[in-house]
């Protein structure tokens, strides 16, 4: 009996090694010899055939593991059948079948990604059924080994853009403690678009950032390692800081990719004595003071839009004092926008300075511990990973 696709069961449980062919060839006698080859094997081999490419396209390749492919059929011929199945099916294994006189075409075909190719009349059933099985174990390799160079390739490109939203505050000030800590939302291999930094300029003073690009991929990330260094640039070259975030401004609407991307930022900036800041918010939540063992959130006034909404905001300066010892956190929103309970209220500022409250006593005054157990406790709120991308800065002064 002529093999056909109405042959072909559904997969199940019982059929979990049998292998499923898809035979792709215009000459009834070779599709004949084929099947007798399979069957004198003994391989678990289902074969399904088609006479046409076209027949092929239409049947699809899903459900089958390998296609045997005649390299002359009535409407490709040579390697342009192999080429419209490869762009069809990129991931089906194909092992192409050549005539006697045409062996080099069968190279050619595996040079243009076959995974073999054998040549009429001239194999045996036992021969066939090995290539097949080698075909798919080939393919798979193939694939396996794409995916790896892939998650190399995105671990690179992550590094690169690790050092960019993150990188080593330039402040020399030997009363300062600065603590960072970044962590990507639900354990995302690529990082989205939360930056941070800080910068000690010739004066003493100590200008702190840390920013959200809105959405997450490579594009937020990207613009978020061009905002971090425009900034860290900015401060460096003595840009007032009250014009500071309309220059920031102005590099992100050319920088970004799409009209609707915006970014949120906090930006504090103490003075030389550390007895004093002033804070500016485009959008962004103000900063944690943890003094006298208490954490509470600063209320320096309504923050300033984010940057990117409107062409000519402005951005208020809201003066605090600093007791002798102190501590700012600087955050991103995704820390706070974790659930907890019933998984129906989020965190939010008020919880978020509980949590901070309850780590400084497991933290022994260590700043890195200290924010590591901020994100920790928050996650065990949440029942599990943050949804959204958290970055924490710490600036700490343990008094005079």
């Amino acid at each position: 009996m002529e093999p056909s696709i109405d042959n072909i069961a559904p997969a199940g449980a019982a059929d979990a090694e049998r292998m499923r062919v898809l035979l792709v060839e215009d000459d009834d006698g070779d599709a004949l010899l084929v099947e007798e080859e399979l069957e004198q094997s003994g391989a678990r081999v289902e074969l399904a055939r088609c006479r046409t490419l076209a027949e092929a396209a239409r049947v699809g390749p899903a459900g089958y593991d390998c296609m045997l492919l005649d390299l002359n059929l009535p409407d490709a011929q040579g390697l342009d059948g192999l080429r419209e199945l490869r762009a069809l099916a990129p991931g089906l294994a194909v092992l192409v079948l050549t005539g006697l006189d045409d062996e080099r075409r069968g190279v050619e075909a595996v040079a243009a990604g076959a995974q073999d190719y054998l040549v009429k009349g001239s194999t045996s059933g036992v021969l066939l059924a090995r290539s097949l099985r080698y075909a798919v174990e080939r393919r798979r390799a193939e694939l396996t080994q794409q995916q790896l160079s892939i998650a190399q390739l995105e671990a690179r490109e992550n590094a690169r853009l690790e050092r960019g939203l993150l990188p080593a505050p330039l402040v020399t000030d030997p009363a300062l403690t600065l603590a960072t800590h970044y962590r990507p939302g639900r354990r995302r291999a690529l990082l989205g678009g939360d930056f941070f930094d800080a910068v000690q300029t010739p004066g003493g003073v100590v200008h702190a950032v840390i920013g959200d690009v809105a959405g997450h991929g490579p594009d937020e990330a990207a613009l978020g390692v061009c905002l971090r260094i425009a900034w860290r640039t900015l401060v460096l070259a003595g840009s007032p800081p009250d014009e500071l975030l309309a220059r920031l401004q102005d590099v992100l609407v050319v920088e970004r990719h799409a009209e609707q991307v915006f970014t949120t930022l906090c930006m504090v900036s103490l003075d030389a004595e550390r007895s004093g800041a002033v804070v500016r918010l485009a959008g962004h939540p103000p900063p944690l003071l943890l003094a006298g063992g208490r954490a509470q959130a600063l209320e320096p006034g309504p923050p300033g839009p984010p940057l990117g909404i409107l062409a000519d905001a402005r951005w208020p300066a809201y003066a605090i004092q600093l007791p002798a010892a102190w501590s700012l956190l600087l955050y991103t929103d995704g820390v706070m926008d974790g659930y907890v309970g019933d998984g129906k209220r989020r965190l939010g500022e008020a919880g978020l300075a509980e949590v901070v409250a309850a780590a400084q006593a497991g933290a022994e005054d260590e700043p890195r511990e200290l924010v590591r157990l901020v994100v920790e406790r928050a996650e065990d709120l949440n029942a599990g990973p943050l949804a959204d991308d958290v970055a924490l800065l710490l600036v700490a002064r343990r008094g005079p």
